[in-house]
C-alpha cells in the first residue's frame, strides 16, 4: 500500500488522519474507555498506546515483542481480552486505533512487513514473554488474523513474536538515511530491520521454549508438488505470484498464492476467497485467447494456489513508458503520430478483449495497464480477475486502480466502460485521470490537452470525455467552483508549434471555466489565484497543520517545518512578493516555541528550516532563539542530506553566522566522501541529487568555500558532485539522469535538476569541461513536454525552477505544461500532491512549491531556493575568514 491510501479516509480534498475523522466508527470504542489510575495513553495517526506511569523494572530499549493478530469480525474481541490482561499486570501494550486503519494495512497493497499486526505487547524480560504466551494463548484461542510474515507464530493462534525495538532510537543506514535503531552485541546502534521475513538477530538467541514454533515454521516446504518455482513475479499482501514449470508436463505456468485472513478489499473480503472467486471466473472464461487458461488449485500450509497458464507478454504499462514520446527531450511531430497510431490500435485490442468477457457475461472490473498484457503475437490478455464480477448482478469491484476507479453510480459493464474510458485518456495523459475525483469537469479540460499535442481522432477522446463526466458532468470537490454546463465548452484550440505547448488564448479551458491556467493567465493572475486558494485551505484552529499538504506533515513536526509545513508555505508567499500573513507567522511562532518530541532538526524536514523562515519574515529573535534550541541537540551524527541532516545545517548555520559550527558540519560530510558510490541511486545504497545525496553536502562544501576562499572546499565539491554523476545514465534522448536501475529521474530532489543547480554554481567558481558537459546534459531533460506530477521535489514545478536559475531553456512550454495538472479550489488555483490522490499546498509537493516556480520565471523579483540565489563573485584568497 502506498503510505497515501490511508491517510484518504477522512477527507475528500486533503490528506488527513483518523484523529480528525468525523465518523463515529473510526476509532474502536475500546479508545473512549477510561483507564484505571497510574496509566496514560497516547495516539498517532495509527496507533493507540498505553502504558503504566512507572513499570518496575524498566522496559529495556529493545527485546522480544507479542503481536497479536486479528481479522474484522474478531478484532475487539482480542484488543478487549489483551487489555484486561495487560491492565492489572501493568503491562505495556499498543493496538490500531480502529477498524478503517485495520482493513487498510491488511489490505492487498499493505505492506508486507507490518500487515497483520493489531496489538503489539512488550514484555519485561524472557521469563515474562512466556508467560504471556501461554496466558493470552488460551484467551485468543477462538481468534483467528492472518499470518504476520515478519514474526514467528506461537502455536496456531494468533500470537506471533518478533525482536525489536520498544524505545524508539534511530542510526544511519548503509544508504545514509536516518531509520529505527537497535542496538547490537557491541553496544552499537544499527537498523531495526523489519522485513517480511522472520530471522533473529546474530547478537540474541531465540528463546529455548520458541525452538518447537521454529521447528513447525520450518517444516512446512514446497517438496513434493508437481510443481517447480523458477522465480517471483510479483508480492503482495495477499500472496505471491510466480512463474514455475509444472514437472509433468513441462509447461511453464503462473502460481497465485493466497494469504488467509490478509489482502483485504473493501468488500472485506481476503486473499483466498478472492482466489477462489478468481479459478470460478477462469473456468467460466476458458477458451478466451482474453483470459489465462486456469491449470489447477491446491493448498499448502493453509495458503492456497491457483495454477494458469503463463502469458509471455509484456505489461502496457512497461510499452506505455517505454514509448511515451513527450517524456523525451527531443521529440517531435513524427513521434507523436508514430505513438498515437500504435496507442489508438493497442485501444482497439483491449476494447476487443474486454467485449469478450462481457459476452461471456463476466465484467473484469480491474483493467488498468499493468493488468493487460502484450504479446509479440498480438494477443492481448487481462490479467488478474480476482474482483470480477457477473454482467448480470450489476455489482462493483470492491478494488480498483485510483486512475481508472467508477464513480459509484456506475455498476456491471459500465465499471469497465469507465476504466476503458479512463484508458483511453490515460494512453496520452498518464496517470492524470487520477485527479478526477476532486473535480470530474477537469476531463474536458484534459481532454482539449491531449487534442493539442497528439494527432488523435477527436471522436475517440470525446466519447471517453462523455463517458467520464456522465450524469456527474461539473461535478466539483468540496470548496470548489462548481461549474455547471463548462464540460460542454470546446475552448480554443490550435495546435502547437512544439509537442505539448502553447492555447495561445485566455479563453477559460473547457471544465475550468474562471480558474487562471498556466499558459493562459499571466503572473499577477496565477499567484493570486494560488494565494486564494493556499488562504481558504488554512486551519489556524489545529495544533498539527495550518495549510494542508502531504503526509509526511503529519510526522512529529510535519506541519511547521520547509518541505511540508507552514514554514515553506510562508517562504513561499514571501518569495512571491504576497504577504505579510500575521495571524499565520503568529501560528508558527508559538509552535516553534515548543517543538513537539521527535521534530527534525534538518533544513526541510524540521526546526533549521524554520528557523530560516522565520529570520526571513523578520523574526529574527524567534529564529535565533530557535538555532540555540537545535545547538543544544545531538545534531553531529545526523545524516549528510540537505533534506534532514548536516549539509542543511551548515548552510543554516552559515546563515546565521556560526561560521565554526558550519565548517564543522562540513568537515563531517567531508569525511564521509571516501566510501565509493555504486552507479544506481537507491535501494541498499546511497541516493543520489540535491536533497538526498551527494550534492547537498557539495552546496554546503561551496557556501563554506565562498565564506572562507579555501580551495579545499572546491576540490570536495568537485568530488561530492562527481558521486552523484556517476550515478547518471544517458536517456534515450541524450539526456543525463539519475539512475534508479529501473526508472531514470530528472527531478530536483533526486534527479537530474537537482544536480544542475549545484554543478551550476560550482562552475561559477572553477571551470571544468567534463562538469560543463554535464550540466548541458542534465538540463537537457527539463525539455521533456510530460512530468507525473506538478509539484517541486519531484514533478515539473522543480523542473521550472532548475531552468530559472540559469538555463535559457523552454520556460513557456514547461510553465504552460502545469495545466495538466491544474484544479479549481475555493474560487483559486491549486495543484495535487504526490500520487495525485488529493490537493497539497505545501512546498515540496504542492501548490506553494509551484508558486515559488512560477515566481522564479514569471516574477518580478528574485524568488529562488534556500541558498541555491546566484553565485557571489569568486572569493578573494586574501579575505581573513569569518568566525563566530
Amino acid at each position: 500500500m502506498d503510505k497515501h491510501e490511508l491517510y484518504c479516509l477522512v477527507d475528500p480534498c486533503f490528506y488527513d488522519t483518523l484523529e480528525h475523522s468525523t465518523a463515529e466508527d473510526a476509532d474502536f470504542p475500546l479508545l473512549r474507555r477510561p483507564l484505571p489510575p497510574g496509566w496514560s495513553t497516547a495516539l498517532t495517526d495509527t496507533w493507540c498506546y498505553f502504558a503504566p506511569d512507572t513499570i518496575d523494572p524498566p522496559l529495556p530499549p529493545q527485546g522480544w515483542k507479542i503481536h497479536v493478530s486479528a481479522r474484522v469480525e474478531d478484532a475487539e474481541k482480542a484488543i478487549e481480552a489483551v487489555r484486561d490482561y495487560c491492565l492489572p499486570r501493568g503491562i505495556a501494550f499498543k493496538f490500531l486505533r480502529g477498524l478503517p486503519v485495520l482493513v487498510m494495512v491488511n489490505s492487498k497493497a499493505a505492506s508486507r512487513a507490518s500487515s497483520g499486526k493489531l496489538v503489539t505487547v512488550y514484555p519485561r524480560d524472557e521469563a515474562q514473554l512466556e508467560l504471556v504466551l501461554k496466558e493470552l494463548d488460551g484467551l485468543l484461542c477462538d481468534v483467528r488474523g492472518p499470518y504476520i510474515l515478519s514474526d514467528l507464530r506461537y502455536g496456531t493462534g494468533p500470537l506471533f513474536v518478533r525482536y525489536g525495538g520498544f524505545a524508539e532510537r534511530h542510526c544511519l543506514s548503509p544508504s545514509g538515511e536516518r531509520v529505527l535503531a537497535v542496538e547490537d552485541g557491541d553496544g552499537r546502534l544499527v537498523p531495526d530491520v523489519r522485513g517480511a521475513t522472520f530471522s533473529v538477530p546474530p547478537w540474541t538467541t531465540l528463546p529455548a521454549f520458541l525452538e518447537p514454533q521454529l521447528a513447525a515454521r520450518n517444516a512446512v516446504t514446497t517438496a513434493g508438488l508437481p510443481y517447480e518455482i523458477e522465480s517471483v513475479l510479483h508480492f503482495s499482501n495477499g500472496g505471491g505470484v510466480y512463474l514455475g514449470r509444472d514437472t509433468r508436463s513441462g509447461e511453464r505456468v503462473v502460481l497465485k498464492e493466497a494469504r488467509p485472513h490478509a489482502g483485504l478489499d473493501a468488500a472485506g473480503r481476503d486473499a483466498v476467497a478472492r482466489i477462489e472467486h478468481e479459478r470460478d471466473i477462469l473456468e467460466r472464461l476458458a477458451g478466451l485467447p482474453a483470459a489465462p487458461a486456469p491449470r489447477g488449485y491446491f493448498t499448502l500450509g493453509e495458503h492456497h494456489f491457483l495454477v494458469q497458464e503463463f502469458v509471455d507478454g509484456t505489461p502496457l504499462q512497461r510499452r506505455l513508458v517505454h514509448r511515451y514520446p513527450l517524456t523525451r527531450a527531443t521529440c517531435t511531430e513524427h513521434d507523436l503520430a508514430d505513438y498515437t497510431a500504435w496507442a489508438v490500435a493497442t485501444l482497439d485490442a483491449v476494447d476487443r478483449a474486454v467485449a469478450s468477457l462481457h459476452g461471456r457475461g463476466v465484467v473484469f472490473g480491474d483493467l488498468h495497464l499493468d493488468n493487460i498484457l502484450l504479446t509479440e503475437d498480438g494477443r492481448v490478455a487481462l490479467i488478474d480477475y480476482e474482483v470480477a464480477t457477473l454482467a448480470g448482478d450489476r455489482g462493483r469491484a470492491a478494488l480498483a486502480h485510483p486512475a481508472f476507479v467508477a464513480p459509484a453510480d456506475r455498476q456491471g459493464p459500465d465499471v469497465d466502460r469507465y476504466a476503458l474510458a479512463c484508458l483511453r485518456l490515460g494512453m496520452f495523459a498518464p496517470q492524470c485521470t487520477i485527479m478526477l475525483p476532486l473535480h470530474r469537469a477537469k476531463v474536458a479540460h484534459l481532454g482539449e490537452i491531449v487534442k493539442e499535442t497528439f494527432p488523435v481522432p477527436a471522436g475517440l477522446i470525446d466519447e471517453a470525455v462523455a463517458t467520464i463526466l456522465g450524469d456527474a458532468e461539473g461535478a466539483a470537490l468540496p470548496g470548489a467552483a462548481a461549474f455547471p454546463g463548462d464540460a460542454r465548452e470546446t475552448g480554443s484550440a490550435g495546435k502547437s508549434a512544439r509537442p505539448g505547448g502553447g492555447r495561445g488564448t485566455a479563453s477559460p479551458p473547457a471544465g475550468m471555466a474562471g480558474t487562471p491556467v498556466p499558459g493562459a493567465a499571466g503572473w499577477p493572475e496565477l499567484r493570486d489565484a494560488m494565494a486564494t486558494a493556499i488562504v481558504a485551505s488554512a486551519t489556524p484552529g489545529r495544533d498539527d497543520r495550518l495549510f494542508p499538504g502531504d503526509v509526511a506533515q503529519f510526522r512529529p513536526g510535519g506541519g511547521l517545518n520547509l518541505a511540508h509545513g507552514a514554514a515553506g508555505v510562508l517562504f513561499a508567499l514571501a518569495g512571491a512578493g504576497l504577504g505579510p500573513y500575521p495571524e499565520y507567522e503568529r501560528w508558527l511562532r508559538e509552535r516553534a516555541r515548543r517543538p513537539v518530541q521527535g521534530s527534525g532538526l534538518g533544513l526541510y524536514d524540521g526546526l533549521h528550516g524554520i528557523a530560516y523562515v522565520l529570520d526571513l519574515l523578520g523574526h529574527h529573535d524567534d529564529a535565533r532563539d530557535l538555532v540555540d534550541v537545535c545547538l543544544r541537540e545531538k545534531w553531529d551524527g545526523l545524516e549528510s542530506a540537505l533534506v534532514s541532516g548536516l549539509s542543511g545545517i551548515g548552510l543554516n548555520l552559515l546563515h546565521f553566522g556560526h561560521t565554526g559550527l558550519a565548517l564543522r558540519a562540513a568537515d563531517i560530510c567531508a569525511g564521509r566522501l571516501g566510501a565509493p558510490v555504486p552507479e544506481i541511486s537507491g535501494g541498499a545504497g546511497p541516493r543520489a541529487g540535491l536533497m538526498h545525496g551527494s550534492s547537498g553536502p557539495a552546496l554546503l562544501f561551496l557556501h563554506a568555500y565562498e565564506h572562507t576562499a579555501d580551495p579545499a572546499l572546491l576540490d570536495l565539491a568537485a568530488t561530492a558532485l562527481r558521486q552523484d554523476l556517476r550515478r547518471c545514465r544517458h536517456a534515450e534522448d541524450g539526456s543525463l539522469q539519475v539512475n534508479q536501475g529501473w526508472r531514470l529521474l530528472p527531478y530536483l530532489d533526486e534527479g537530474s535538476a537537482g544536480i544542475a543547480l549545484v554543478l551550476e554554481r560550482y562552475l561559477r567558481h572553477r571551470q571544468d569541461e567534463a562538469f560543463a558537459t554535464a550540466l548541458a546534459e542534465l538540463r537537457l531533460a527539463g525539455r521533456a513536454g510530460f512530468f507525473v506530477q506538478a509539484g517541486l521535489f519531484t514533478g515539473r514545478a522543480g523542473i521550472i525552477a532548475g531552468v530559472a536559475a540559469g538555463d535559457t531553456g523552454p520556460v513557456p512550454e514547461l510553465v504552460e505544461g502545469l495545466r495538466w495538472h491544474a484544479l479549481p479550489y475555493a474560487g483559486g488555483l491549486a495543484f495535487p500532491g504526490d500520487q495525485l490522490l488529493r490537493l497539497s499546498m505545501d512546498f515540496a509537493t504542492g501548490t506553494a512549491g509551484v508558486l515559488l516556480a512560477l515566481g522564479a520565471v514569471l516574477g518580478e523579483r528574485a524568488c529562488h531556493l534556500p541558498f541555491l540565489e546566484a553565485a557571489p563573485e569568486r572569493p578573494d584568497p586574501t579575505t581573513p575568514r569569518k568566525e563566530v
